[in-house]
């Protein structure tokens, strides 16, 4: 039996040193003498790396310490103010207060457009400064004033639209979310070479795309996954300097947690060496506590904060403003030796590094310190904010319903959504609302048209049997948005009813925004005919007598009749009736079913909602449903039944005025779907399949046709893609490809395209994407008008696919097809091209190390740890698992051995197949630890000479980090 060492399961890193800063150096000596504003770290003159060396050289190692938390103390000796991580920014400043909101993060992704993405952050970065400068909290001043690092932008893909975080992300695709994403760092950070406006974090690395239960599970990711998506959206951000720092997701991938992951230094941090800079990384809030409890992963929090501060955590967002919890927890840590000062000092060297590019140690050169507090919500922005709504609007589907021509006709708005708007998690506190029923009004007042608006929601009065009282004293509009969740709006206050802590009614909240949603319940029925109003964030009953929300059981219940006072459904049917055009608005609640910690249970819209659109569409044909939502929705009937649909997201403060300015053709429909709408009927992956190859996700690899495909959007212009030509239809492994094709506007008004340029293998080695996005452009053109597009494409960067037998980014030879499209699905011109070069050699096992997450398919595996610190390894997700490696050199081969581990009594065995052919049986006993491993060993019997397909199938809990064939 081998015995085989853990070390050699993981990557050796080179140590971390900075000259000039010794590891426990104390305060200087002269600290005492020399007033604060003359220390060397005050020169501006002086470079960065050497007036940090100097603040750090005067800081105590207690004082170094104390830099850890989110909230980092002043140390007034040196003149040095305290200073907080984190601000939130996705979509306009959050949390801070009234301050312009753009359309969500999903919304911009829809737009396509680099420039306007930059421009919004930008602009939301000059917000951010003004709350810095001239807003800083009130209530503990001493934790310093509001954060200029920016948590922004979140860069997860879309892969799965159920993911209840879907708001926060750009797209499915990581070309256009990188790009989109690079864009907002820059438009957030600002031009100036030496200061930062803002500093931008990406969230959250790594593979995060599910709610439920996100501290405990694992994203399987293997290597072309995780390279060839996952990790390219991140990429180029953090590549070219416009990310400043990255903040680590709450998940596990393969079996170990995101704040203690390889990949923040062997990746991210080697991304930016080539730019001078470091990432300063953050946790996410309470992370590194969950990585004791509930991850489970290490024994005690002192263990588990060491560990991700030496993985490269460099803050620690935990335990709120309780410093003390963890900066304790950290000093254990230094005292068991678990960290050393080193450890330390890197965190604290790229904090201050961070500081000083934001300017806060040279405020009179800083060439933001003078925004001012007239920018927040200024007239500029709002434009901004109208522009961006506008710009990201999907048009799905028109039949020439739009635009609309005649404002003197009579509308009718209806729906949830026609007049009203909500704010997400992330949103900023809106200053002011323009919902769809105001932008059209606007635009029909002046011209004598009329307008008539209609929830579609029925309005009741809840008598409770024991007193023969109305609830709350009043009549409550229903608000249903699906699987029995009701919210109750109080009519003679339109506020919303509202659990409190002791249990009482009260219907006080003009907003439903809360981390715990305290405003929605269930009407459940009981064997009387009366109902029982239930809280669904307690499960508890309204209690009999006293109707507070307090009773465990349906016993104790308070029984209701429920008198309808309103039929919203019929009120609604009438008003389209009588108007000559209805325009029905439905979607999501940002805080109700998907929001944070909340994933979607499905595609469909709320029955509610479906109903009302179809009794409005069977009396009124000329109907235009928007869908306002976070979210694709399985909309097949509206696209098989109704003239025209259109998608937005929840788009901010001017979101009425931009609907109307598309609706009527003011502004034209610019907005392209940044992820896949799939058919109701289509059968999703698994959420927690993150393997997008094999189970299909994205419009890469699913095969069934989509709703509306990634990329789709209508234009109220027509255009023509001309022949797609390239310049060399022959280049080399490293070379790259001109390719130009004219698009012409052959409709009678101007429009906009988004061009897109996919790419795909001809002669495949690998199950290769269906066609993969390799770069895009919007263009808008004048009627008649044409323009000519050249995209320079280097096949490092679009031909490449991640070869597991080298463990590097591989062009094969062979021929390629580029496509030009409208969509991943509507494609106009194709050109072929041929990548000359040496054919792939087979891959080579014997002799050499084979980790057993290269393969190239599996069945039925699951990817793990293979320590803590570093390595993955496959086992069984259930009785038995099967890895293919194909195109396996097998000549003069003998023996294998594995690299295995095993927990517990279970017997496991291993069994290397070749063309239906039992290799060798290799039995594995129980090592007494998922993490010790050994080695075992078996001669090969009859292994055929030449090249085939390798299988291994894993019978039993064994964990298979590697095989070595002799």
């Amino acid at each position: 039996m081998l015995r085989v060492s853990v070390d050699s399961l993981r990557r050796p890193t080179a140590p971390h040193h900075h000259p000039g800063v010794s590891p426990l150096s104390s305060p200087s000596p002269s600290a005492a003498e020399t007033p604060a504003e003359r220390y060397p770290f005050r020169d501006s003159a002086l470079p960065l790396d050497k007036r940090v060396d100097d603040l750090l050289s005067r800081l105590s190692p207690d004082e170094r310490l104390s830099m850890l938390h989110q909230y980092a103390p002043a140390v007034p000796r040196l003149g040095i103010g305290a200073f907080r991580t984190g601000a939130e920014a996705l979509h306009g400043v959050s949390w801070l207060g009234v301050a312009t909101a753009f359309p969500q993060a999903v919304g911009l992704g829809a737009s396509w457009d680099e420039e306007l993405v930059r421009a919004v952050a930008e602009a939301t970065s000059i917000e951010l400064r003004a709350f810095h400068h001239h807003r800083s909290p009130a209530i503990a001043p001493e934790r310093g004033p509001n954060s200029l690092q920016a948590w922004a932008p979140v860069l997860n893909l879309l892969r799965d639209p159920r993911w209840g975080r879907n708001e926060e992300g750009y797209s499915e695709d990581p070309v256009h979310t990188a790009r989109l994403g690079e864009a907002f760092c820059r438009g957030l950070a600002g031009d100036d070479p030496t200061y930062l406006r803002a500093a931008p974090v990406l969230k959250h690395f790594l593979a995060y795309n599910n709610e439920d239960d996100r501290c405990t599970t694992s994203s399987g990711l293997r290597p072309r996954v995780l390279h060839e998506y996952d990790l390219a959206a991140f990429r180029p951000a953090v590549a070219s300097g416009a990310a400043t720092g990255v903040m680590a997701a709450y998940n596990l991938v393969n079996g170990r947690p995101c704040h203690v992951s390889p990949l923040l230094e062997t990746e991210l941090r080697r991304w930016a060496e080539p730019t001078g800079r470091e990432l300063f990384v953050v946790s996410d809030a309470e992370a590194p506590s969950n990585l004791v409890d509930p991850e489970h992963y290490f024994d005690d929090h002192a263990e588990g904060h060491a560990a991700a501060l030496k993985a490269g955590i460099d803050s620690f967002t935990d335990h709120g403003e309780d410093s003390e919890t963890v900066i304790g927890r950290l000093r254990e840590a230094r005292e068991r030796g678990l960290i050393d000062q080193q450890d330390i000092d890197l965190a604290v060297r790229r904090q201050f590094e961070l500081r000083f590019r934001m300017g806060e140690f040279d405020p009179e050169l800083d060439p933001y310190a003078q925004i001012g507090d007239e920018v927040v919500d200024s007239a500029p922005h709002r434009a901004l904010a109208r522009r961006a709504a506008a710009e990201s609007t999907v048009l799905l589907k028109n039949t020439g319903l739009l635009p609309l021509t005649d404002p003197t006709r009579k509308i009718a708005v209806i729906g949830p959504h026609g007049d009203a708007l909500f704010e997400d998690w992330y949103s900023g506190t809106l200053p002011y609302a323009v919902t769809v029923a105001d932008g059209l009004r606007a635009r029909l007042a002046p011209a004598g048209g009329e307008l008539t608006v209609h929830e579609g929601i029925d309005r009741v009065l809840l008598r409770a049997a024991s007193t023969g009282e109305p609830l709350n004293g009043t009549a409550f509009d229903l608000g249903d948005w699906g699987l029995g969740v009701l919210t109750l709006r109080a009519v003679d206050s339109g506020r919303y009813l509202s659990v409190k802590e002791d249990g009482s009614l009260l219907a006080d909240q003009a907003v439903i925004k809360s981390w715990d949603v305290h405003e929605t319940f269930r009407l459940v029925g009981a064997e009387d005919g009366a109902v029982l109003l239930q809280s669904v964030l307690t499960g508890r009953y309204a209690a009999a007598g006293t109707l507070k929300v307090t009773a465990e059981d349906a016993a104790d219940a308070e029984r209701f009749t429920r008198e309808l006072l309103r039929d919203g459904r019929a009120e609604a049917v009438a008003a389209a009736a009588a108007a000559d055009l209805a325009v029905v608005v439905l979607g999501n609640h940002p805080l109700i079913h998907g929001r944070e910690t909340v994933d979607r249970r499905g595609l469909a819209l709320p029955p509610a909602q479906e109903e009302l659109l179809r009794a409005v569409a069977a009396v009124r044909p000329e109907t235009a449903l928007v869908v306002m939502s976070s979210y694709p929705y399985a909309v097949d009937w509206a696209d098989e039944h109704l003239p025209a649909v259109l998608w937005s997201s929840h788009g901010g403060q001017e979101t009425g005025h931009a609907l109307a300015d598309v609706l009527f053709g003011d502004a034209d429909p610019a907005g392209r779907l940044p992820q896949t709408w799939y058919r109701g009927d289509d059968e999703l992956p698994h959420p927690l399949d993150y393997d997008i190859i094999q189970a299909g996700w994205t419009y890469q690899y699913h095969e069934a046709a989509p709703r509306y495909p990634f990329g789709h959007g209508l234009s109220y212009g027509t255009f023509e893609y001309g022949e797609l030509e390239v310049e060399e239809s022959v280049l080399g492994q490293d070379g790259t490809v001109r390719a130009a094709l004219t698009v012409t506007n052959t409709g009678t008004r101007s429009g906009t395209e988004v061009v897109q340029l996919y790419v795909r293998p001809l002669e495949a080695r690998y199950q290769a994407p269906r066609r993969r996005l390799a770069d895009f452009r919007k263009i808008t053109l004048a009627a008649g008008q044409s323009r000519r597009l050249v995209f320079d494409l280097p096949a490092a960067a679009h031909l490449a696919h991640w070869d597991v037998a080298t463990g590097a980014f591989t062009v094969d030879p062979g021929r390629y097809q580029l496509l030009a499209a409208a969509s991943a699905e509507d494609v106009r011109a194709t050109a072929e091209l041929t990548v000359e070069g040496a054919a792939p050699a087979p891959r080579t096992v014997l002799g050499r190390r084979t980790a057993a997450a290269d393969f190239d398919a599996h069945r039925g595996i699951a990817l793990v740890d293979a320590t803590r610190e570093s390595g993955d390894a496959v086992t069984p997700a259930g009785p038995d698992a099967e890895l293919l490696f194909s195109a396996v050199e097998l000549t003069g081969a003998a023996e294998v051995s594995a690299e295995v581990a095993l927990e517990g009594p279970d017997s496991a065995e291993l069994e290397f197949s070749v063309d239906g052919k039992v290799l060798a049986v290799l039995a594995v006993p129980s090592t007494g630890s998922r993490y010790a491993w050994e080695g075992v060993a078996a001669a090969l019997s009859g292994a055929p000479e030449g090249v085939h397909d390798l299988r291994v199938v894993l019978r039993g809990p064994v964990r298979l980090a590697a095989f070595t064939v002799a």
